[in-house]
């Protein structure tokens, strides 16, 4: 019996730069696990296509004609929740991260990526992990954790201890795989207890569910590096 070859992350490309939509493309479909279904040049058209194509993962500019990234991201995350949106862009305002996190975006990048780096991070994202570069990590968590004041509640028991392991790892910005090694388990463990954190703390990436730690006392943004 031969085994299953698995399915290819089915990708969206939406850029108002031809070049860098064809450009993107050309370098993404060399790749047998990344499957280009569309592009789009615009807001309006990437949100059409989005809903129509529900991709596992959307590549997405911020400044676009029509409709912002911002807003394909808030609208794309209210439909299709499982649509993981990868934001690749030029600008690195804080403002520009931190509208975006809060939207719903699973990852951020700079267009001076490397190729290697993207490819990481759209399997990344696929596997249901968040992307911050390292130096705006603890910024952005420190920024949005304290966004909203807290009611006092018990949530000292909210999750299990092995959880609350894979949550404070997952803040180090490690991997699913690296936190695998690091507690000596399966990446599908990992997955797995990511899936039921995310479910107590109401959630649906590990960005927002280092975000909600912090607002609810988990973790301490001191012990994050």
């Amino acid at each position: 019996m031969t085994e299953t070859e698995p399915t290819p992350i089915r990708v969206v490309i939406v850029d108002d730069h031809a070049l860098v939509r064809e450009g993107t493309k050309e370098l993404l479909v060399k790749h047998d696990d990344i499957d280009v279904v569309g592009t789009a040049a615009d807001g309006l058209e990437a949100l059409e296509l989005i809903t129509t194509l529900v991709p596992d993962v959307a590549l997405v500019d911020i400044a676009m004609p029509r409709l912002s990234g911002i807003e394909v991201t808030k609208r794309v995350k209210a439909s299709h929740p499982e649509v993981a949106v990868l934001i690749l862009t030029v600008h690195d305002e804080m403002g520009y991260v931190r509208a975006l996190i809060n939207a719903g975006a699973a990852g951020y990048l700079l267009k001076d990526i490397g190729e290697t780096e993207l490819l990481e991070s759209i399997r990344a994202v696929h596997a249901g992990e968040s992307v911050l570069h390292p130096a705006i990590r603890r910024v952005v968590f420190e920024s949005l954790s304290t966004d909203e004041d807290e009611t006092e509640q018990e949530w000292e028991n909210v999750l299990t201890d092995r959880e609350m392991d894979v949550l404070q790892l997952a803040a180090q910005g490690r991997s699913n795989k690296q936190i695998a090694s690091d507690l000596d388990v399966s990446p599908r463990t990992v997955q797995s207890h990511l899936a039921h954190m995310f479910e107590k703390l109401g959630v649906a990436s590990r960005t927002e569910a280092v975000i909600q730690g912090l607002r609810k006392g988990l973790l301490d943004l001191d012990e994050l590096g």
